[in-house]
């Protein structure tokens, strides 16, 4: 069988309804395979970078691998962003570009350029297929690692010489992920840390909604009854009037529960990933550190780990019921929680919004209000991206999707595509800047082409001169909303 057909069979066996990219000369023998699959719908994007944040964001929502596709050279470097992003964001993404045949590769040749030790630094693993009978394993491995904890992006590379040879139609079986949990000695010297604690603080992060461990979570914060914060993207992890929500840790400038944290004695720090703010941000009194995570702590001076539980968050946090935590009530001195619910705007009332000023903290709650259970908001990078993180408060975990790893502008455009392809019957808005809206505005043209129906927000601080692309009327800020209705025009 055509080598491009048992890739295509091979992708097929790993479940992908999608794959976003451009089709270049190099990958026109797997294009071809793919048109005849009755399972994968190839999408045509406008740039590459979009491809992959869509597959980034389609990852991050389905649960699986999002796929994305580009050709040699520029093709490929064009994947570089979204790639590092899902990377240090933890997405599972597997990115397929085509190559020059191995036969050109040792001499100087037109857009050769060695791809694999580009991508090496931006993924969790980078491949060239380098014998046409290795398709089945190295698909299968590819998949794997993209979705073991932690996840991220994989490279497979194909060269063109290689597309068109025969080989045996094989596929391998697709194994359920291994699940570790730390051991009854770990959970007993854990429980006895939490019980010589008086003031534990819980810092809680992406790894335990990516982990489906919300409501192990909830169970385990409940019992404790200690303060808990988050991070920017495990907002939604608490009830917003959940008494025990101090909201989000990891500002750069103002962190305001920085007070709250200094006061502690213990800081039980779980599913965290550190790519979205150093310890030394907001653990400058080096408080000693329970570590709950699918992976060892990082060496870091500000990250005094006392103990570690290392394994499946779900299964961890599941596994301290049978251990009688001890209820450790306290609340950070200073009415801490009111006023971080003031300084982050946190609204509480059903005002009349309408008849307030146009702020980006008012737009944000009136989305709030208009936001469902299942309303997805996919938030680009820019000025904008803080008040997001203070103020807009989800009504569900994994509905705000902030990317805060690479931190990269305009994710959220052709995130939003990836999203309404993972799920179509919930509302999705893309919440963007100028600057973020102009770097993929092509992707319009993509949405519209697959009769998809998002919302499009745009903060316009007139900076990047918007109005004069599109002839928008601005003031110091505007939400300009274009409600893509493409399905019904």
């Amino acid at each position: 069988m055509k080598a491009t057909d048992v890739f295509v069979q091979c992708l097929e066996n790993e479940g992908v309804e999608y794959i976003f990219g451009i089709v270049g000369n190099e990958t026109l023998d797997l294009a071809d395979s793919l048109s005849r699959s009755k399972q994968i719908q190839y999408i045509t994007v406008r740039h590459e970078q979009g491809a992959a944040f869509m597959a980034d964001v389609y990852g991050r929502l389905s649960g699986k691998a999002g796929v994305c596709l580009a050709t040699l050279g520029p093709g490929a470097t064009n994947l570089i962003t979204g790639l590092a992003s899902a990377t240090l964001d933890h997405s599972p993404v597997v990115a397929i570009t085509g190559q020059a045949g191995l036969e050109r590769q040792h001499k100087h040749s037109h857009q050769y350029l060695d791809v694999i030790q580009i991508m090496d630094s931006v993924t969790k693993w980078a491949v060239q297929i380098k014998e046409a009978s290795a398709i089945p394993e190295i698909i299968r491995k590819a998949f794997r690692i993209a979705k073991l904890e932690k996840p991220g992006a994989v490279a497979i590379e194909l060269p063109e010489n290689l597309a068109i040879q025969s080989i045996p139609p094989v596929q391998l079986p697709v194994s359920p992920e291994p699940i570790f949990i730390p051991s009854n000695e770990v959970f007993l010297s854990a429980h006895q840390v939490i019980q010589q604690s008086k003031k534990p603080f819980i810092l809680v992060g992406n790894g335990v909604i990516r982990g489906g461990a919300a409501d192990e979570f909830l169970a385990f914060a409940e019992t404790l009854q200690a303060t808990v914060a988050h991070s920017f993207t495990a907002k939604g992890i608490l009830p917003k009037e959940h008494e025990q929500n101090y909201f989000t840790f990891g500002f750069m400038e103002k962190d305001e529960i920085l007070p709250g944290l200094q006061e502690a004695d213990l800081l039980i720090v779980i599913g965290y990933d550190q790519h979205e703010r150093l310890p030394k941000e907001w653990n400058r009194k080096k408080i000693a550190i329970l570590h709950i995570d699918s992976e060892p702590a990082e060496v870091d001076e500000y990250y005094p780990v006392q103990l570690e539980l290392v394994g499946n968050t779900k299964e961890t946090l599941k596994s301290f019921q049978s251990y009688q935590l001890p209820s450790k009530t306290w609340m950070p001195s200073g009415n801490l929680k009111m006023h971080v619910e003031k300084t982050y705007n946190i609204s509480w009332n059903h005002t009349n919004y309408a008849s307030l000023s146009l702020t980006i903290e008012n737009i944000l709650h009136v989305m709030e209000m208009a936001a469902t259970d299942k309303t997805i908001i996919i938030s680009d990078v820019g000025s904008h991206k803080v008040s997001v993180a203070r103020t807009f408060q989800p009504k569900n975990p994994n509905r705000l999707i902030i990317s805060n790893g690479l931190a990269s502008i305009g994710i959220s455009l052709p995130g939003a595509i990836g999203a309404k392809l993972a799920c179509p019957d919930h509302q999705v808005i893309c919440l963007t800047g100028d600057g973020g809206f102009l770097t993929n505005a092509a992707e319009l043209e993509t949405a519209k082409r697959l009769g998809l129906s998002f919302d499009v927000i745009v903060l316009n601080d007139s900076v990047l001169k918007i109005e004069e692309v599109f002839g928008f009327k601005s003031s110091i800020v505007d939400a300009i909303i274009l409600t893509q209705k493409v399905a019904s025009q």
